[in-house]
């Protein structure tokens, strides 16, 4: 079961804390919902925010002899001067006074138990350390396992599970502290990124860009049109698609949208948003990826951190909520990103495979994603 170590892989990292896992939303709720009425508690009684999906993805690492080839490694907390270069100090002082209490909800569908604070601030700690790590030349490329995410935080509130930026204060990190002046970020998430995007989105330093599914999270959010404002203005790329979309459909709005755009704009560090509820068996989306959806995705991403000549990549762990489905999607994420191969083989990817879109719907999408380059002037990669 020992698997086999590419050369290039010997120092990556996988920034992971058991205490992350602990993290609770501090009541329990079936999707969105709050229990009561017609709504029934789940059997994990832990809600959409439940850390077993990332819990089964380190047991799958574990058993498949994976971790012993990574530097597994915690990191301390992100501190209160580091989110306070993302989020309003007044924001993260009510955040800090429930969680020392009984805990509570700072925004939209994002409740946290009490101690919640700890726990989110140790989980943007992962974030900034992977980025750390690797502008130091520390590890090679980093994937940080942070529980609660953070895409859809705002700078003074929270929202859908989540709580603080994990990556935009990483970025901040990098970019204050460690040289790096332009960064992008690439979230495939299945919902929008609406949180990062919101706190670049005046800024010419950092790319932000997000696949997702149209219309799903936050609602209305995440058009095309949002192009970024002032110094930002070009610096966001929104790429909307069709709920129904699945391996092709993705790869197709990669190559022609995500890869010529950061061609472009040419980062000195690259961060990848990769939550995996954009996955057949997710219940938050309506979308058709498989694991080997995740893994090329990232061996794109791995290959755009070389053409650039730095090679700088890290991973931040968003979405993704089916526990039987995420371990295998991440984990061959995690082989694309360090050049690892596993024994590990996805029992699911033959009957999704068998699944194939209509040609007229990937016609569809192809005239969707090659209108959308040609406005941005985008032209592929060769």
């Amino acid at each position: 079961m020992k698997p086999e170590l590419h050369p290039s892989a010997g120092a990556s990292a996988f920034l992971f804390d058991e205490r992350c896992l602990w993290f609770h939303s501090g009541r329990a709720s079936a999707l969105a919902a709050p229990v009561g009425g017609w709504v029934q508690p789940l059997a994990s009684g832990s809600g959409v925010a439940s850390a077993d999906c990332l819990r089964r993805l380190k047991a799958l690492m574990d058993a498949s002899g994976l971790s012993r080839q990574l530097r597994v490694e915690s990191a301390a907390p992100a501190s209160l001067a580091q989110m306070a270069r993302v989020h309003d100090l007044e924001y993260l002082e009510r955040f800090r006074r429930l969680s020392e209490q009984q805990g509570g909800e700072l925004g939209l569908a994002a409740p946290f138990a009490a101690g919640g604070f700890e726990l989110a601030a140790l989980s943007a700690g992962l974030a900034r350390a992977a980025v750390e790590g690797v502008m130091r030349g520390e590890y090679q490329r980093a994937y940080a396992a942070c529980i609660p995410a953070g895409h859809h935080a705002l700078r003074d509130q929270a929202m859908g599970s989540t709580l603080l930026a994990n990556s935009a204060i990483a970025v901040e990190h990098a970019i204050a502290e460690l040289g790096a002046r332009r960064v992008a970020i690439v979230d495939w998430d299945v919902h929008h990124g609406n949180g990062t995007q919101s706190l670049f989105y005046e800024r010419g330093d950092v790319l932000t860009i997000s696949l997702h599914q149209e219309n799903c999270f936050p609602p209305g959010s995440g058009g095309a049109d949002e192009l970024g404002r002032g110094a930002g203005q070009g610096c966001n790329l929104n790429i909307p698609l069709l709920p129904g979309c699945g391996h092709q459909q993705y790869l197709h709005a990669m190559a022609q949208l995500v890869v010529p755009a950061l061609l472009r704009f040419a980062p000195d560090l690259l961060v990848i948003g990769s939550g995996y509820d954009a996955s057949t068996y997710d219940v938050l989306g309506h979308m058709q990826l498989h694991s080997g959806s995740f893994r090329e995705m990232t061996r794109m991403m791995v290959a755009v951190a070389e053409r650039l000549g730095h090679g700088r990549l890290v991973m931040i762990h968003e979405g993704g909520y089916s526990e039987v489905y995420v371990p295998f999607c991440a984990i061959a994420a995690i082989e694309a990103l360090t050049g690892l191969q596993t024994q590990v083989r996805d029992p699911f990817i033959e009957f999704i495979e068998q699944q194939r879109l209509a040609d007229d719907f990937d016609r569809l999408h192809r005239q969707r994603v090659q209108t959308q380059a040609r406005q941005l002037e985008l032209v592929p990669a060769p």
